[in-house]
């Protein structure tokens, strides 16, 4: 190679190390033994470790900086999700704990894929990782919050429902009840959003938790599960306790041989929202007739779940049982938580 030759990839490498060395992202370069060939200035940074001293000690990286567990047990290579990308020769992403050189423990996202040479053969690994210790005490101070919020919201509910119990006292114990349930049902709802900071929530396990409360085992749900906006789930959670303490007093629940299917399918839309139909099917119970006047729970289906959602909600009140059958655009989800129920739709 002439001198002339040889200065062009001579500046190439120069630049090369000088784009990782200013990388804010740690990489390291490991060959087929898993030994560390390579690690920028990030890396060294990262780890404690300078690439003369880990190469020194001649031994697989991970058991240098990923050897053990935090609760002081063993971690051994062969239970790495990192160093499997050489060997399943797949490309594996996810979290991890590291051990610094000083001692103490660190958790950092990683990227690992296999390298390939010009026959397609693995001839080591390339690894991007990145400390995320800001990140979790984020997550800490958010699930905190979080929960105390939950707390509150509890606590102010308890106040709520007691000071119902004090003004329904010696009148109407019935109109109490319904009252409480709707409350239990509010509660239930918050509990199932706490536990994803209230980012999103399972359909499935908002419907669950709704119909339980009401008639456990009794309800047959049906429908593939998908994550829906917490405003959606709040507002479904109370229309399927209306739905279902109805069904309970006076529809296919008041009787042994009534049969209740909930049941929805889901579908995107042109400005990649979510449409939902939903229906809800009585059968076996008494017969049917059309309710004089709309109650609470009718007026919340109709109102709330429906005209927030951009949708329609036709409650068919059929001799043979009633039909509910709701359809709303889900709200878009944010980037990146025991009941005696009386209610009562056509009469609350």
């Amino acid at each position: 190679m002439t001198t002339s030759q040889a200065r062009p990839l001579d500046d190439t490498q120069r630049r090369l190390q000088a784009v990782l060395d200013n990388a804010s992202v740690s990489i390291f370069l490991m060959d087929d033994r898993q030994h560390c060939v390579y690690m920028n200035h990030a890396a060294e940074i990262l780890t404690g470790w300078s690439l003369d001293e880990v190469r020194a000690l001649d031994k697989p990286l991970h058991d240098i900086i990923h050897h053990t567990h935090p609760d002081g047990t063993p971690f051994p290579l062969h239970d790495c999700a990192i160093d499997r990308a050489f060997p399943e020769y797949n490309q594996t992403q996810g979290e991890e704990v590291f051990v610094h050189r000083d001692g103490h423990f660190y958790p950092v996202g990683f990227t690992a894929s296999p390298i390939r040479d010009e026959d397609s053969q693995t001839i080591g690994t390339i690894i991007e990782v990145r400390d995320i210790s800001d990140e979790k005490r984020a997550q800490e101070r958010q699930r905190l919050l979080v929960n105390e919020l939950n707390h509150r919201v509890k606590n102010t509910l308890a106040t709520v429902q007691s000071i119902a119990w004090q003004t329904f006292k010696g009148t109407d114990a019935e109109t109490f009840e319904r009252f409480s349930g709707r409350l239990t049902t509010l509660s239930r709802a918050h509990n199932v959003l706490t536990e994803t900071a209230w980012a999103r929530a399972s359909l499935r396990v908002i419907a669950d938790a709704a119909v339980d409360t009401v008639a456990p085992g009794r309800v047959r749900v049906e429908g593939e599960d998908l994550d829906i906006h917490p405003k959606a789930a709040v507002s479904l959670s109370m229309a399927l306790h209306e739905l279902g303490a109805n069904a309970l007093k006076y529809g296919a629940l008041s009787r042994e041989s009534g049969e209740v299917r909930l049941g929805w399918t889901a579908s995107p839309t042109e400005d990649e929202r979510t449409r939902l139909v939903l229906s809800w099917t009585e059968s076996g119970g008494p017969l049917v007739a059309e309710p004089s006047r709309r109650g609470f729970g009718l007026r919340l289906i109709e109102r709330q779940v429906a005209m927030e959602f951009d949708g329609t909600a036709q409650v068919e009140f059929r001799p043979e049982g009633l039909s509910c059958r709701i359809e709303m655009l889900l709200p878009q989800l944010p980037d990146p938580v025991a009941l005696e129920p009386h209610a009562d739709i056509g009469h609350g």
